[in-house]
């Protein structure tokens, strides 16, 4: 739904930044005189005071523009349907707020655009042409004014925004000391100008994940990219940029970053040159993997040159260490997954998977070969070597339980090439074509 209102309708963006590197340099060009101050804003609780069927009127409004009547009848019905749905549960009881849209949806922050600019279309634009503002703009909830102190004071703004809807309230803070704090910047006020440096809040303990951990190389100095080019980025004098790298460089040593890492990211990054996005490029296609160690790069390589790019996921998650574990109480032989069942003669294995008991398996596999049916490789076996077949606990074994059905073909693939490679499967099941996964997953085993 997201999708189809971007499409169908158009957010002129007046009045909001994308990101700080973009409003840092349209601040540095900014004129400004000695009467000029700032003063930022908060919009107290956003999300939940957004007025819902007020905010689906001036969607209609803007649908109304460019797309016929039942087309926006059907959009607004389902936009209608999915705001409804904010529903939370708390203490094990169910409550629905009377206003307001979820937090986490996908669409909230959408709406959110929607109210917010067609309040600021009809209410900024007449106090910026007085001239006594010089400057607005806002990101979700924050908002910066610079404005003319001779002409306003600060509670003239405070009183004038307040007022734009009920709904909405916002907390003032003014400069200090010629400075104010805006997303991560400090922007102060020099004569005529405006200088930037970077801000972190007294809170921020500069913890990254610690380069010792079980997590790709990527991800664990994705952090120091971050702020390697953000200080780069930025328009910082020199000294504030040496300061900043001398931040992260403690920042990296209190993360056991080793510090040869961290300085060939910084040349790479210093020197690196924009790569211009190609006009028409096809939708990049992803797969992920879990990183149980750097050996999973031996399967990863295989997509390099590829249409794929490959994103990973840690094996170990907080989640994991506060969920209880549960200890399986149903039969081994009530379970679904990847089994063997063993001829009793010469002992080679067959390999299957079944997402149904493995019992009621087992029962089939033994009526094929009292049937004369040759159905499976196991009784095609049995019944051409005139071997003998066995009781479901002698012969048959779970190997891989397994809850996800997707997986069942995968596993039983590997572990058929597995035992293959072994010389202990029968002769009457082969593994499909050779599949290097399966190679290099055999291989990290041995290691």
């Amino acid at each position: 739904m997201t999708k189809v209102i971007n499409e169908r309708t158009t957010l002129n963006n007046y009045y909001n930044v994308k990101s700080s590197t973009l409003l840092a340099n349209d601040l540095i060009n900014l004129e400004i005189t000695d009467k000029h101050r700032l003063i930022t804003f908060d919009i107290k609780d956003l999300y939940v005071n957004i007025p819902i069927q007020e905010t689906i009127n001036i969607t209609k409004d803007m649908l109304q523009r460019n797309n016929d009547p039942q087309t926006t009848h059907q959009i607004l019905t389902l936009l209608k349907l999915i705001l409804e749905q904010n529903y939370f549960r708390f203490q094990q009881q169910f409550f629905k707020p009377n206003q307001g849209v979820a937090m986490g949806s996908p669409i909230s922050g959408l709406i959110a655009e929607i109210f917010l600019q067609h309040n600021e279309n009809k209410h900024i634009k007449q106090i910026l042409d007085t001239k006594h503002i010089a400057f607005y703009t806002r990101y979700v909830d924050d908002i910066l004014v610079i404005y003319d102190s001779t002409r306003l004071s600060p509670q003239d703004i405070h009183t004038y925004i307040n007022g734009i809807h009920q709904n909405i309230k916002l907390k003032a803070t003014p400069e200090e000391n010629s400075a104010i704090d805006f997303l991560d910047l400090t922007i102060t006020r020099i004569h005529n100008r405006l200088q930037i440096d970077i801000h972190r809040k007294p809170t921020a303990t500069d913890t990254t994940i610690n380069f010792q951990s079980n997590h790709p190389t990527e991800q664990k100095i994705a952090a120091y990219r971050h702020h390697i080019n953000r200080m780069y980025n930025l328009p910082l004098d020199q000294d504030k940029r040496q300061r900043e790298w001398e931040t992260i460089k403690t920042m990296g040593k209190n993360n056991d970053v080793p510090s040869q890492v961290l300085h060939k990211l910084h040349r790479k990054l210093k020197h690196k040159k924009p790569r211009p996005k190609p006009e028409t490029a096809d939708r990049e296609k992803w797969t992920t993997f879990t990183y149980h160690s750097p050996k999973i790069r031996a399967i990863t390589n295989l997509f390099k040159n590829t249409n794929i790019n490959i994103a990973f996921k840690p094996a170990t998650t907080t989640e994991k260490y506060l969920r209880q574990k549960t200890l399986h109480t149903t039969p081994v032989y009530d379970r679904s997954g990847v089994y063997t069942i063993s001829c009793k003669t010469c002992q080679k294995t067959y390999v299957g998977q079944t997402s149904r008991m493995l019992r009621t398996r087992h029962q089939e596999h033994i009526r094929y070969i009292r049937n004369n049916d040759p159905k499976s490789a196991y009784s095609l076996h049995i019944l051409n070597q005139n071997h003998e077949y066995g009781p479901i606990q002698d012969t048959m074994k779970l190997i891989k339980g397994v809850e996800e059905q997707t997986m069942l073909l995968p596993l039983e693939q590997l572990y058929i090439h597995t035992l293959h490679n072994k010389d202990e499967l029968i002769p009457e099941q082969t593994p499909q074509e050779n599949n290097p996964i399966y190679e290099i997953l055999q291989n990290m085993d041995r290691t």
